[in-house]
């Protein structure tokens, strides 16, 4: 018995195999005693070969029905599979096919055809050796991709050899076609026509981009093309490095602790569609954003790049493509490590919902922050921040939240104009200056009320995690204190205005209903599924005394975490003490901030605990040279 584990092994043990190499011997042995006939011993061999190989395989199958343990694993499973294919283009296994489908067709006359074919078997294995010679340094895995794809290669052969010569020097759309090419021989046309053409000329392989599209993003845009954006599935035009659609306004690129979220917020408000979410592998993010954009292709789009480092999203930032232009909100970058600093970590015991039996001190525990022990180095949720949070791997090194302003930059090569925002400009007092410029600059209508939203912290202010809240008042409770009977259970929502989303807009609200405790704070109540119980009194009197005491809780545990909070000057102090560590901030400062510096120097200028910062090192590196 041959090694099961052997995939060469295995394929030498195929039928095709063992009856090419008889057929290869036969005419070897004629070449060398040159003597005419033996024919019939040839086909006899043939025979008893072939009988011998069904007799093999009876017993295998009889042999695993009794001990299934004794199957072989897959051909595809075996650690040697890859060398092994190229077994299958042995001269051997090539006749050994065209004998097989002989003995299949007999009844058909197949015999009188035996001699062509085998000429035919002799001709394709030369092809498939020189190919295999000449292409094996363009693509490393050429026949494992061609073995599935044999007869369509064939059949297209002197196009694709030219398609191959005319780019043997871009490697980039080499590795495309290889890593695609089922695609690449079922759509040969449409393919071939767009590799040929001047456009991909003038626009991948003289600019040598790195992720070249294997279709013409012209065509893919266009609906009424048979192959568009629209039913191609996100993860193919990923792995086909398609540019993402182009149906977006401009680019938004976020940046980590510089109001990144009330931005799209703003965005929306004014009848963009925006993407909120964000993830870590620049893959996931490609599809979210290919499935984002094709679900709003009529609709006015944003097309928000998130504050992720750029390592292994660098073909992320080249498959936006569309020549736009680029918001980006910064902030002093000190600010910026105070709030990744005061960041809340992950809060299991955080509250959303309570019910009127709630003991009041339990209502807004659960507040945690990311800690990072620098011992274990691990980051965990903790009830305080710490400043060894700069040290979380996070932030610095290769985290995927450290900064990365120019890296991310330089790769946004279609840009036409990045327009630079600081994020005071978006605060209170200076929103009535900048969101015209925005206006003009992006050509954003600005609703009426759109001024009202800045007034609201960007980030969510004092009751951060502390809000929303929903009291559930159960109906059995209601209808025991207030006699009323209710279908269900009573919802009353505690928020403010930077929370509310489009459902709890609609809501009842009841704000006015209390005193200047909630309504100083900017605290919004609404009610859902009133029933009639805005009539009755002794719920009026209720609720306003017992939202009166949640509310004096609230300011209470809002004040309680605003003092674990650590502001600017605590990141200095602590940079200062810590050389390493400032060292390192220092090093990606120095080599993010080179394009902001050089396109608005009065940005970075005004930062006052950048200043700071840099004066700091600059005095401490005076005193370490004298001494």
């Amino acid at each position: 018995m041959h090694k099961s584990n052997s995939a060469i092994e295995r394929i030498k043990n195929h039928l095709a195999y063992k009856l090419g190499k008889v057929m290869i011997d036969f005419s070897h042995q004629r070449n060398n005693y040159k003597y005419g006939g033996g024919y019939i011993a040839l086909f006899k061999k043939l025979y008893k070969i072939k009988k011998q190989h069904k007799k093999e395989q009876k017993i295998y199958q009889q042999t695993i029905q009794v001990f299934p343990q004794l199957k072989y694993p897959n051909l595809e499973t075996c650690s040697d599979y890859e060398q092994a294919l190229k077994y299958k283009f042995h001269l051997s296994y090539m006749l050994g096919e065209v004998l097989i489908q002989t003995f299949q067709n007999l009844h058909k006359g197949s015999m009188f055809k035996l001699a062509k074919n085998i000429k035919k078997a002799n001709k394709e294995f030369k092809i498939f050796k020189e190919i295999f010679n000449n292409f094996a340094k363009l693509s490393p895995n050429i026949i494992k991709i061609i073995s599935k794809n044999k007869q369509a290669f064939l059949k297209e052969l002197p196009r694709i050899q030219n398609i191959l010569k005319i780019h043997q020097d871009y490697q980039p759309i080499l590795d495309n076609i290889f890593h695609n090419f089922n695609y690449f021989i079922q759509n040969f046309n449409l393919i071939e026509e767009w590799l040929l053409s001047n456009d991909f000329n003038e626009k991948y392989k003289k600019e040598n981009h790195p992720y070249p599209s294997l279709l013409d993003p012209k065509k893919l845009n266009d609906e009424k093309e048979k192959i568009n954006y629209k039913n191609i599935p996100a993860e193919l035009a990923w792995e086909m490095n398609l540019p993402l659609p182009d149906n977006y306004e401009f680019v938004y690129m976020r940046n980590f602790g510089a109001g990144g979220s009330a931005l799209n917020l703003f965005f929306q408000k004014c009848g963009f569609k925006v993407r909120f979410s964000q993830r870590i592998k620049a893959h996931e993010e490609y599809l979210e954003m290919f499935i984002f954009l094709i679900s709003c292709y009529h609709e006015h789009a944003v097309l928000t790049l998130p504050g992720f480092p750029i390592d292994g999203r660098e073909k992320l930032c080249y498959m936006i493509q569309k020549r736009v232009k680029c918001i980006c909100i910064v902030r002093d970058p000190i600010s910026i490590y105070k709030t990744l600093v005061n960041h809340r970590g992950y809060m299991p015991d955080r509250k959303i919902f309570f019910n009127q039996n709630e003991s009041f001190k339990n209502i807004f525990t659960g507040i945690r922050y990311r800690f990072y022990d620098r011992k274990k180095n691990i980051v965990i949720s903790y009830t305080y921040p710490t400043l060894d949070s700069l040290y979380s791997p996070v932030y610095i090194d290769k985290g995927h939240e450290r900064f990365n302003l120019t890296t991310k930059i330089n790769l946004l090569y279609s840009i036409s104009d990045l327009v630079y925002i600081d994020m005071k400009k978006i605060l209170p007092g200076e929103i009535k200056k900048t969101l015209p410029l925005l206006s003009e600059q992006f050509n954003i209508n600005l609703p009426k009320d759109i001024y009202s939203y800045f007034e609201q912290p960007l980030n969510g202010g004092k009751f951060v995690y502390l809000l929303p809240k929903t009291l559930i008042i159960e109906k059995s409770f209601i209808k025991e204190k207030f006699h009323t009977i209710v279908k269900e259970n009573v919802k009353i929502l505690i928020t403010q205005s930077q929370f509310l989303n489009s459902s709890e807009s609609s809501m009842i609200n009841i704000t006015c209903l209390f005193d200047n405790i909630i309504t100083l704070n900017n605290i919004l109540i609404y009610i859902k599924h009133e029933e009639g119980l805005l009539k009755n009194l002794y719920f009026i009197t209720f609720i306003r005394r017992y939202l009166g005491i949640v509310v004096k809780k609230l300011l209470i545990h809002s004040r309680f975490e605003e003092l674990k909070l650590f502001k600017e000057k605590d990141v200095l102090n602590y940079l200062k003490e810590n050389k390493e560590l400032r060292v390192k901030l220092k090093n990606i400062l120095d080599k993010e901030l080179v394009h902001i510096k050089q396109h608005r120097p009065d940005i970075v200028a005004s930062w006052k605990y950048y200043q700071e910062f840099e004066q700091m090192c600059k005095e401490l590196d005076q005193e370490l040279t004298l001494e």
